[in-house]
């Protein structure tokens, strides 16, 4: 009997221990540099960015990720692309929605028109997934926590989505390309913070508090104070943003 217990124990540990190391990331990862609608100006580097991410992902080995750029970025490819792989993910996976381009109160600039954040929260309310990120390098994407039109339903659904915001700037900054770089200050201190730099107890996984913590003070720094990082949404401190 003493035994049977100890088997049971052990393959309980096993399962245990597959299922952590067989999570996986899906990523959505977009750059929009020149739109459709010419009163929109183009940017340098949100290409850039988003291959930047779609590269670390690439290398983590454990990840599937989908690029976007510029005329393959419409709002309908979009949200398509976002339904289709993160129905794939599980209770304990990663998914996640980066974006880099002209951002608005309320959500993001397509290549053809708005994405709104209540269409890409209705997309990730559809996932089992208890792990859910949108990064943002986005000039005021920060407004996107000021949408007074909301009503109370849907602020309600909204703070109870469990999905984590990293924005790359308030509501009223820029968030600013350095000349000559080959990704923007956000972009540039999020790929290096999940490479592996903001793993400030080395435990090989990259926590909500401290992917704040690296990317915000780095960007602060770097821009003289004129851009600051903002998270919000409902999750935890310890909520992993990248295991390694």
């Amino acid at each position: 009997m003493y035994r049977t217990i100890n088997k049971i124990a052990t393959l309980a540990v096993i399962c245990m221990m597959c299922s952590v190391a067989c999570a996986k990331t899906y990523v959505v990862s977009v750059g929009i540099k020149q739109y459709k609608d010419p009163e929109l100006n183009t940017l340098h580097l949100p290409v850039k960015d988003a291959q930047a991410v779609k590269y670390v992902y690439d290398k983590h080995g454990d990840s599937e990720v989908i690029f976007l750029s510029d005329a393959t970025a419409t709002r309908n490819n979009i949200l398509t692309q976002m339904r289709r792989l993160f129905a794939r993910a599980n209770t304990n996976d990663i998914i996640l929605l980066f974006f880099s381009g002209h951002g608005y109160q309320g959500g993001f600039c397509a290549y053809d028109g708005n994405l709104s954040y209540s269409s890409v929260r209705n997309v990730m309310a559809s996932s089992r997934c208890k792990n859910k990120m949108i990064f943002a390098d986005a000039c005021f994407s920060g407004q996107m926590r000021q949408q007074k039109r909301q009503s109370t339903a849907d602020q309600t659904e909204l703070k109870n989505l469990n999905v984590l915001l990293f924005l790359s700037s308030r509501g009223g900054e820029t968030s600013f390309e350095a000349a000559g770089a080959e990704t923007g200050y956000f972009t540039t201190a999020l790929v290096a913070a999940i490479r592996g730099k903001a793993d400030k107890n080395r435990d090989r996984t990259i926590t909500a508090k401290e992917l704040f913590d690296y990317v915000s003070n780095r960007v602060s720094t770097e821009t003289r104070g004129k851009q600051h990082p903002v998270m919000w949404g409902k999750f935890s401190n310890n909520m992993p943003v990248m295991k390694w």
